[in-house]
């Protein structure tokens, strides 16, 4: 098939367009013409919370990427869906992540469908922002209106766009693939060594940007416990501020908790995600909501325990008591499961069946469900 995917990519950095560009790869491995076409604008610098949009990786090898979308333009819309139209590709897939996307994208399918040929698959990661507001109540039919069919990577995803489209369009959900694309998996000192962390000590990695449903601060109580000072354990926490970082630091400060935390709050790059994963005993996500989250997908490449909570698709993926701990969004919860994986030290068993449970997250599996949704379209 020709292919187009619509979404973040090179050089915009991310999770998201790892994941996109992740995807082009899969389908070019499968004998398929890709090409993805990404922003000269992905949003005004003022809504960006980060302190760049931009990565200094490398541009992926194999794929074409093409910056062309104004996220903000409406003439651009109109100018780049007449030329995506003209492409004439069999399937359009549309990498839907904020509501904020949703007049562009939707208007640039509405050009592209008058092509009569192409059939438009959206990809929703988020349909419903963590942290919503008016706009996204009355952004999204328009987007959601324009497509033919719809994918996400967990079932509450599901659920909402199911609020938005009136006409029962076709819908699936696969779990998110794993992250295969960081490097291979370090022995636990060459990682501390690049890190520059002791190797007297047992890690916790909380990684990814930080905002406020990611819980943070649930976590930074939970390991307030006295009960886990026993176990020479320290904090990583990886990643960048996407929010007032004067509050976790006086959090930090008030439970005394300095000695046994690693502030590392750049923003990491792909070169050393490695690194971060393979030093740590447990990857932790305390987070208050969610959909699915790209950071569990990075443990299991690196065979990782993991703790994560009852939100969203999260406990879905991390069956509680066999790779690690899918608790209640709540301190005490949230503290005995890291108490019961240092003193019962589960490191070993649970990482053996990350090993078993992994294989369940193929790119594969991903792009044959969206090739069964292109081929229940109707024309």
């Amino acid at each position: 098939m020709k292919i187009i995917i619509i979404g973040t990519a090179h050089p915009y950095r991310g999770g998201l367009a790892t994941f996109n560009e992740r995807m082009a790869l899969q389908y070019v491995s499968e004998g398929h013409q890709v090409e993805m076409i990404t922003f000269t604008l992905q949003y005004p610098s003022f809504l960006f919370p980060g302190k760049t949009q931009f990565t200094s990786d490398p541009k992926p090898d194999n794929i074409s990427i093409q910056r062309k979308i104004n996220a903000i333009n409406p003439f651009n819309w109109l100018k780049v869906g007449k030329e995506i139209r003209n492409k004439k590709a069999d399937l359009v897939i549309f990498c839907y992540w904020m509501s904020f996307m949703s007049p562009c994208f939707g208007t640039l399918a509405r050009q592209i469908r008058k092509n009569k040929k192409s059939k438009l698959i959206a990809l929703v990661h988020n349909m419903i922002p963590h942290e919503s507001s008016l706009i996204d109540k009355i952004l999204p039919p328009y987007f959601v209106n324009q497509m033919d069919a719809f994918i996400s990577l967990s079932e509450s995803v599901i659920n909402d766009i199911n609020k938005f489209d009136k006409q029962n369009k076709p819908k699936t959900f696969t779990p998110h693939p794993i992250y295969d694309h960081y490097g291979d998996r370090l022995s636990r000192e060459t990682a501390l060594g690049i890190l520059g962390l002791s190797t007297e000590f047992r890690y916790l990695l909380f990684f990814g940007f930080i905002r406020p449903y990611k819980g943070l601060d649930l976590l930074l109580d939970a390991f307030a416990d006295n009960r886990l000072r026993k176990f020479n354990t320290k904090l990583i926490v990886a990643g960048e501020f996407y929010e007032d970082e004067t509050l976790y630091r006086q959090k930090i400060k008030d439970l005394q908790l300095e000695p046994w935390i690693e502030l590392h709050t750049d923003f990491i790059p792909n070169n050393k995600v490695n690194a971060y994963f393979s030093a740590c005993d447990i990857v932790t996500q305390p987070y208050k909501t969610a959909t699915q989250s790209g950071v569990t997908q990075i443990a299991f490449h690196f065979e990782k325990a993991m703790l994560v909570t009852k939100v969203g698709g999260l406990a879905e993926i991390v069956p509680h008591g066999l790779i690690g701990y899918a608790v209640a969004p709540q301190v005490n919860d949230i503290a005995d499961a890291l108490y019961d994986f240092f003193e019962h030290n589960r490191q070993e068993s649970f990482e053996k069946n990350v090993i078993n449970e992994k294989s369940k997250y193929a790119w594969n599996k991903l792009t044959a469900q969206i090739n069964s949704l292109y081929n229940n379209i109707k024309p």
